[in-house]
């Protein structure tokens, strides 16, 4: 359809020659009739990629109109059709002996260069580039000097095309052929470093940045990066690199510092807390998050971190406090973990042994061979005055997984004691 149009146009064009005034029309002024019905048609062809046929209709533009940018135009859209050997042999027709058109030039220039004669490119170039001193000439010159393998002289002209203009594309090209093709990584990196700390924040520069630093395996300098990215893109993808970063190098306080500050992820930092035994902290956030999402797991946890930050764990007060919201959890949640906490709760402090026994029982109805939970069922029997049961079960915890554990070797001695008590009792 689009040929069909430029056909039609052709026409209205030559057979309205006559109509063409002397006077050359200004750039902003309507040199002929017809002249924005051409313009339409030019623009409709490059939106449909018929390049082709948008640049007759630029051409004729020009040829009817005399203003300059419709030869630009037109050109341009021989480069988009990749009719290079044309757009040569315009240019040669355009260019005037007495006046060096350095657009035309430009034209011709990348027009050589996609044709891969690299050597007639390079030399109207590098004269192109010496007389307009614009970053674009010195970059199409270094993308030239790339293309011949000549990476010096490539990092040359981005150099004077980044002096001119502190761009993160320039600057980003110029560095990956200092580190990739010249072998100059500490300069490469100081570059973009500098970047960074002299120009302003730039999520090009930054991803750069972690590839070389990710290379190298420079780790410390991989976390610096991320969190520099991460003041001002706080996604979810790089607050995990960080988070993973932080774990790698086993820097759990720095880890805890980021995550108070970022509020990225408060159930890792939950974790970290206990892991730490920062108790006060623990039990503030998990009663936060309980508060947040009712959900019976930050009660349980914060019940049982408000019992191990309790510097009197034997209080009236903290007991009656610790007890009730677990025995509200076990209501919901039947977690082994939370019905073990509460019945050895009840049986160490002897709030209700039986009761305290009979969450044990629940536990172990669960999970029968564990070490942990029968050394809770064994220090219940010690607590009913039981010592010969007692005796019995944590004998086998001493023989199970865990069973060298410290608190188990204290409930054995405290049982053996029992026991000799007991023996003495009856030789009376």
């Amino acid at each position: 359809m689009i040929k069909i149009f430029v056909l039609c146009m052709s026409i209205v064009l030559f057979t309205s020659c006559s109509l063409k005034n002397d006077v050359k029309a200004k750039p902003n002024e309507k040199a002929f009739m017809d002249e924005d019905t051409y313009i339409l048609f030019a623009l409709r062809a490059e939106q449909v990629h018929d390049n082709k046929a948008a640049s007759e209709l630029f051409r004729k533009l020009y040829i009817k109109s005399d203003k300059q940018e419709y030869i630009y135009r037109s050109l341009e859209n021989d480069l988009m059709a990749r009719d290079n050997e044309k757009v040569i042999q315009r240019v040669d027709k355009l260019q005037k002996i007495d006046t060096l058109d350095m657009r035309l030039l430009r034209y011709k220039v990348v027009a050589l260069f996609e044709l891969n004669r690299l050597d007639y490119a390079i030399n109207l170039s590098v004269e192109l580039a010496s007389k307009t001193k614009e970053p674009n000439d010195y970059l199409l010159t270094s993308d030239i000097y790339i293309k011949r393998q000549e990476f010096d002289l490539a990092v040359r002209y981005l150099e004077s095309a980044y002096a001119k203009e502190h761009n993160e594309k320039i600057l980003d090209k110029m560095s990956i052929i200092l580190y990739v093709n010249l072998g100059r990584k500490k300069e490469a990196i100081a570059h973009l470093e500098t970047y960074t700390r002299m120009v302003g924040d730039s999520k090009l520069i930054y991803l750069r940045l972690i590839a070389f630093y990710s290379n190298d395996n420079n780790i410390d300098g991989l976390l610096s990066t991320y969190l520099r990215l991460y003041e001002f893109d706080k996604s979810p993808q790089v607050s995990t690199k960080i988070m993973q970063i932080y774990s790698y190098k086993q820097d759990y306080a720095g880890l805890v510092n980021f995550l108070e500050k970022s509020k990225t992820d408060d159930t890792v930092l939950l974790q970290l807390y206990a892991s730490v035994k920062q108790y006060d902290k623990a039990y503030a956030l998990a009663s936060e998050l309980y508060l947040k999402t009712r959900n019976s797991d930050y009660l349980g946890q914060s019940a049982i971190y408000e019992y191990e930050g309790a510097k009197n764990k034997s209080s009236k007060a903290l007991l009656q406090s610790v007890v009730s919201k677990l025995e509200k959890v076990v209501l919901v949640n039947k977690q082994t973990v939370y019905l073990n906490y509460l019945g050895y709760i009840l049986i160490d402090h002897e709030v209700d042994v039986k009761k305290g026994m009979m969450y044990i029982d629940r536990v172990l109805a669960l999970q029968p061979q564990s070490a942990f939970y029968l050394d809770s069922k064994a220090w219940g029997y010690y607590k009913l005055g039981q010592c010969e049961e007692a005796d019995r079960l944590i004998k086998e915890v001493a023989k199970m997984e865990g069973g060298d554990d410290p608190e188990v070797k204290v409930h054995i001695e405290k049982i053996n004691k029992c026991l000799k008590n007991k023996k003495g009792k009856k030789r009376k």
